[in-house]
């Protein structure tokens, strides 16, 4: 069983950066794709970066498009999503989830198609 534990979220003005991670436990790690999603109140779940097993391979909604980063350190079990120029509709409860995958540079956008999520990491951006 995969255990998923983001940190790094908090309030931060517009213009600023947050670093999140992502933690995982048992399982491969590299055999994972990876992804980040996004969730606001009254809102669908929404994915705004991933990644393939490999981490050569990394896709992004084009409203984070520029912004955001994801990278994954397969050494030390964990993906992380850089965010730069944050702005207050970034708003919202992040998770991060993993699905084992056999192919090294396919990422998985739906978020139904995951196997393992964290428990989310709340980000703030005030208005």
């Amino acid at each position: 069983q995969v255990q998923l534990v983001e940190s790094g979220g908090g309030l931060v003005q517009a213009g600023g950066s947050l670093r999140l991670s992502c933690a995982a436990s048992g399982g491969t790690f590299s055999t994972y794709a990876l992804g980040w999603f996004r969730q606001a109140p009254g809102e669908e779940r929404k994915n705004v970066a991933r990644t393939s097993r490999s981490g050569a391979t990394a896709i992004y909604a084009d409203s984070v498009k520029g912004r955001f980063t994801i990278s994954r350190d397969n050494a030390k079990n964990t993906v992380y999503l850089q965010m730069d120029s944050l702005k207050p509709e970034d708003t919202a409860h992040y998770y991060c989830a993993a699905k084992y995958s056999n192919s090294a540079d396919s990422t998985i956008r739906n978020p139904y198609e995951y196997d393992y999520w964290g428990q989310g990491t709340q980000v703030t951006v005030p208005s």
